[in-house]
């Protein structure tokens, strides 16, 4: 039985001088979220990937919301043509929402604040906090490093071998879509397990 995947939370860079294979990327993901008729939740932001992607799905008929706490809008970052701007009090916050609004997560390639969302809401569903899916996509193989950490975390027994289905990994945006739909949803009772 498929997810049933109305929104998706995108964490991506807001760096405007990355390679343009992570443009194509973030533009072909925003494309597809729109022709699947599922919401983008991203964090607003009007430069690099996040506005690639962001445009994309606008320009394709789809919705997005935006979501960035009131310091960054007093610094004129957010995206001012996003279908919903939801303003917050914190980064916290920003990041508490765009998970409650969402079905799943996609991880573009990103710097430390894309790494930082991405491992904590990965932490998150480790405690059976959040749990839908999450999936990690490895743009040009740009995730493989921390991928390989993890895997050793594993085997050095900082976390169990079970954690690591926590995520899954796709190489182009379809696969990404694909795997948001046929990601099982995580059992809360694993919880159990997050201590070792």
């Amino acid at each position: 039985m498929r997810n049933v995947i109305q929104s998706v939370c995108v964490y991506s860079a807001s760096s405007t001088q990355v390679d343009s294979i992570f443009f194509a990327a973030a533009r072909e993901l925003g494309h597809l979220l729109a022709r699947e008729g599922i919401r983008l939740i991203n964090g607003a932001g009007r430069h690099g990937l996040m506005r690639e992607c962001a445009d994309a799905c606008l320009q394709s008929g789809g919705c997005v919301t935006g979501v960035i706490p009131h310091f960054m809008v007093e610094q004129g970052w957010q995206h001012t043509g996003l279908t919903e701007l939801i303003e917050t009090d914190t980064m916290h916050t920003r990041k508490q929402t765009m998970a409650r609004l969402s079905d799943g997560v996609i991880a573009l390639p990103g710097g430390c604040g894309t790494m930082e969302e991405l491992l904590e809401i990965i932490t998150w569903k480790q405690l059976g906090i959040y749990l839908n899916p999450i999936i990690i996509l490895n743009t040009d193989g740009f995730y493989a490093p921390l991928l390989n950490m993890m895997r050793q975390t594993a085997e050095k027994h900082f976390m169990r071998p079970e954690h690591l289905s926590i995520w899954k990994v796709a190489s182009t945006p379809a696969e990404a879509i694909e795997l948001l739909y046929t990601t099982p949803a995580w059992n809360r009772n694993i919880r159990k397990f997050a201590a070792l």
